[in-house]
């Protein structure tokens, strides 16, 4: 009883999932999706301040969570997009070009797009199909998204174009991913 009360303190407690991985060894699936999402925006401004790939590579690594990397996809997009100007374009690009080239992100967490009948995904599938019952992620869930990220970045759809372009143009995204990119 005495350590289903303390498990139900800890569990409680809130932001603190450094207690929680210290005292129950919290670790990759079992974290909180904010504290994960936290996680990898803070890799990801770490990265554009030094340029050190290897250390995002290890970072990335080390959150132990492959199957959510679809969202560092997202989330470096977004960074790039909403950020203060196109410096960062090339910055990422390499970034995803050495997570792709290490298979740390696959084409699928780059670019899922829905089912035969492309609902929500611009009408274009992957290749080999894909789950109408999953959402779109990566590049497709910013084309979706762009509207209202434009909102409060004017110049996100440009930068965006330019980004797509220089990551077709290393082999990062397929030439369905790119048309797919919404235009002016």
């Amino acid at each position: 009883r005495a350590a289903l009360d303390r498990a139900a303190v800890l569990l409680s407690i809130k932001r603190d999932v450094n207690r929680l991985d210290n005292v129950w060894g919290v670790g990759g699936g079992q974290r909180p999706v904010k504290h994960l999402v936290k996680e990898m925006n803070l890799l990801l401004r770490e990265y554009l301040l030094s340029g050190e790939v290897s250390e995002a590579e290890h970072c990335l690594r080390e959150l132990e969570v492959p199957h959510f990397h679809h969202e560092l996809v997202y989330e470096a997009l977004l960074m790039v997009l909403e950020g203060p100007g196109e410096e960062p374009v090339p910055v990422m690009v390499t970034l995803l070009q050495v997570l792709w080239d290490t298979g740390l992100v696959t084409l699928d967490q780059m670019s899922r797009v829905c089912g035969g009948r492309g609902e929500g995904c611009g009408g274009i599938t992957a290749s080999g199909g894909g789950d109408p019952a999953l959402p779109p992620q990566g590049f497709q869930r910013v084309y979706g998204e762009l509207g209202d990220i434009s909102l409060d970045a004017p110049l996100a759809r440009g930068l965006l174009e330019r980004l797509v372009e220089l990551c077709y143009q290393r082999g990062i995204i397929t030439r369905a991913l790119r048309d797919a990119c919404p235009t002016r």
